[in-house]
């Protein structure tokens, strides 16, 4: 889509996000009578993309992105948090209001999602699908006037600037757990350092220790925390690859991270 129109764009994106859930839709319609399930599966979608020295956040469900820069003028801090993505959430007020308000003849909506956009959960979005026998026999089936969940992604746009340093992007397990700012102070050291400070954090709330959640099977895990994905991406780093600090203009590629980002050094 961005070679068509010449380059990213909001509509691009949107576009992109489009096209992902119509072909798992028609994925869905191919595979209901085999396996009815698939229409209850579902996911968050967090993208960021670099064009021309701006920054695209786009985003359904409540994956979140946050941007750490350099902390010019408050000398108590190194690092501040920025927040570039918006959690669509039902357990945030603002998220729960825009459900109730698009279902006004149903009350207790906000109980069959706890998001209210992403890419699949199609059995949230199709009344025909809940209506069909076979997915109600085997499925997940919810009394469904209208959609409650939709694909249209929060799309934010920032300019880069010199005292942006890194981005992190990580699945809600991370922030279930850490707040924006002791992420981004934790990523003065590296991505694994967050992932063990959520899944400690996760250990002191059920009174384990993190030795013993390791050792926690999967299937198991997920009622003492959520999935952790973390990526973080070094700004400063790629800027300063380039002349004057600035962007090479339609770059393409991956920026550079400290050597030690897959450290087994790190506190184990």
């Amino acid at each position: 889509f961005a070679s068509e129109q010449g380059g990213l764009s909001v509509d691009v994106i949107k576009k992109a996000f489009n096209a992902t859930e119509e072909e798992f839709w028609h994925l869905v319609k191919r595979s209901l009578q085999v396996k009815p399930q698939i229409a209850s599966v579902g996911s968050c979608c967090l993208v960021g993309a670099i064009s021309n020295e701006v920054l695209y956040v786009a985003n359904l469900g409540d994956s979140r992105a946050v941007l750490g820069r350099k902390a010019n003028q408050d000398k108590r801090k190194s690092v501040i948090a920025e927040r570039l993505s918006t959690d669509h959430n039902v357990k945030v007020e603002e998220v729960r209001k825009e459900v109730e308000a698009l279902h006004p003849d149903d009350s207790q909506i906000v109980m069959f999602a706890r998001v209210s956009r992403s890419i699949g959960d199609i059995y949230l979005k199709k009344p025909e699908v809940n209506l069909d026998p076979f997915f109600q026999q085997f499925g997940n089936p919810v009394p469904l006037k209208r959609a409650v969940v939709t694909a249209e992604p929060s799309v934010l746009i920032r300019k880069l600037m010199p005292e942006d340093q890194f981005l992190i992007f990580a699945s809600d397990g991370l922030w279930e757990q850490l707040t924006d700012e002791e992420a981004v102070e934790i990523v003065q050291g590296i991505a694994k350092r967050l992932v063990r400070a959520a899944l400690n954090e996760a250990a002191r709330k059920k009174e384990l220790r993190y030795d013993d959640i390791k050792n926690v099977r999967k299937g198991v895990r997920r009622h003492i925390h959520d999935d952790i994905t973390v990526i973080v991406i070094y700004l400063d780093r790629h800027r300063r690859s380039f002349p004057n600090g600035r962007l090479k203009k339609n770059a393409i590629g991956c920026t550079y991270a400290p050597m030690d980002i897959y450290s087994l050094y790190t506190a184990d």
